[in-house]
């Protein structure tokens, strides 16, 4: 004879204890150590790449020519690169260009813009 089984849920629900907010963990917590080192860690990447060692200033040129063309020989000139010349200056152009995201004019940003025309045009691959 087969013995009737309890529920393993009780129709109205669990019965919850009040509990009190707990704090947070001391790995939780936000601190300010080591802020100001993360705080700006795209510029780091821009000035200390392992791919491209690149002009100083190149995105601040005027000429996307001359910004294309220096992308370029450093690519070329780089022997750190994981990619080719053409992906590693293409993504260091692209990197800037996010990672300036609202404090590029639109000026600048048509620049630059112009500058991955300029690039692709450069490489032969238009």
């Amino acid at each position: 004879m087969a013995a009737s089984r309890k529920p393993t849920h009780s129709r109205t629900g669990p019965v919850r204890k009040k509990t009190t907010p707990r704090k947070a963990s001391p790995a939780r917590q936000k601190t300010t150590v080591g802020k100001a080192s993360k705080k700006r860690w795209s510029q780091r990447v821009t000035r200390e790449s392992n791919a491209l060692d690149l002009e100083q200033g190149v995105f601040k040129l005027t000429d996307p020519k001359k910004i294309a063309a220096s992308l370029k020989q450093s690519a070329e000139r780089s022997s750190r690169r994981k990619a080719g010349a053409y992906r590693s200056a293409l993504s260091m152009l692209t990197f800037y260009i996010n990672r300036a995201g609202k404090t590029l004019s639109k000026f600048q940003r048509g620049r630059l813009e112009r500058a991955k025309s300029e690039l692709k045009r450069q490489f032969g691959r238009e």
